[in-house]
């Protein structure tokens, strides 16, 4: 069974009934089907207490039912990283379930190193410990959702994207970090959320400057730290990269000077084998700063586009007025001893 053509009005709740119907039509109970679909979409992996969290039942006949269901048909594969009394991970990578939900190339479905397994049972955790909004997981789902709330606003360039190729016509990808968000239906705030993974927050900045012109046209919306217990001492250089990114405005003419910088780079970079310019060895030094090398990177896949919330006070003045937060929530699992391996993968 595959999913309906999409209704002419956009409708998440009723895509996400239509998801599970077809998961259903596998062989799999509305509540199996349900739990799938949400592993499908937002990890591809999950250990057995989250199907128990998220049925409300506990370790018995009927988890063990499920699973083996799902590996004797061939659904999902197990994987015992360590003895099997600490716990296995099982990975849903059948392709035609995930052509039932519309995700046939989702990268969930393919292999992946452990820890990156690891980090995205911690992302489902977040997920299932907070139902009170409706996780978005897919891309699709995100681009529908915004170009719905922003109407007549929106403009696709405000979407986070990562560019492949070169060239008029290269591969975009929206959304690229492939963070949960969540929305309530009938009120704000949107949640993004962010699972902090390593010591220093360079990655961490690349996300912030994709989503600014996102955040910029939003009115209301938190920010949601996962901070694994491995990593909580990171937690306040995280803090700092979001006062550092959104609530420090720039001035135009050191904006001006970099761009100036970023293109002077990007024109270096296409062709080593000329002589350094040395404006650009000059600038390098002004700009060496942690929050300008992540801009650079999020510039080459976006554009001019994201040096306007820079010079901006408006993400600043959402802070000051309450709209816009930052939370920070330690995940307190051992995550089957292997939490160490989160941010090696």
């Amino acid at each position: 069974m595959t999913l309906p053509q999409p209704p002419n009005r956009w409708d998440i709740e009723q895509i996400m009934s239509d998801r599970a119907q077809a998961v259903a039509a596998c062989g799999f109970t509305e509540r199996q089907a349900r739990f799938l679909v949400t592993v499908m979409l937002h990890s591809g992996v999950f250990v057995e207490r989250q199907y128990c969290t998220f049925a409300n039942i506990v370790h018995g006949q009927k988890t063990a039912d499920f699973l083996r269901k799902l590996v004797d048909g061939k659904f999902a594969r197990t994987m015992a990283p360590g003895p099997l009394h600490r716990g296995r991970l099982i990975h849903v990578h059948h392709k035609p379930l995930y052509a039932a939900i519309g995700q046939t190339e989702n990268r969930h479905r393919k292999p992946a190193e452990l820890g990156r397994l690891i980090e995205r049972v911690m992302v489902l955790d977040a997920v299932l410990s907070d139902q009170t909004v409706l996780w978005l997981g897919a891309e699709r789902d995100k681009m529908s959702y915004f170009r719905r709330l922003l109407e007549d606003r929106f403009q696709q360039t405000q979407l986070p994207t990562l560019r492949f190729g070169t060239g008029p016509r290269p591969t975009l990808r929206y959304f690229p970090d492939k963070m949960p968000i969540g929305i309530r239906l009938r009120e704000d705030p949107i949640v993004f959320v962010y699972l902090i993974t390593k010591p220093t927050p360079f990655d961490f900045r690349i996300f912030l400057s994709r989503h600014a012109q996102l955040l910029l046209a939003l009115p209301e919306w938190s920010l949601r730290l996962l901070a694994p217990r491995s990593l909580r001492k990171a937690v306040p250089r995280y803090l700092h990269a979001v006062r550092e990114e959104y609530a420090t405005p720039l001035p135009g003419p050191f904006i001006e000077e970099m761009k100036h910088y970023f293109y002077a780079r990007r024109d270096r970079e296409s062709k080593p084998g000329e002589l350094p310019d040395s404006r650009l060895s000059q600038d390098r030094s002004g700009f060496g700063a942690p929050r300008f090398q992540a801009l650079y990177r999020v510039w080459r896949s976006q554009g001019d586009a994201v040096f306007r919330p820079l010079a901006l006070h408006a993400l600043k003045d959402k802070f000051d007025r309450g709209v816009a937060r930052v939370e920070c929530v330690e995940l307190e699992r051992q995550y089957l001893h292997l939490s160490h391996l989160v941010g090696k993968s």
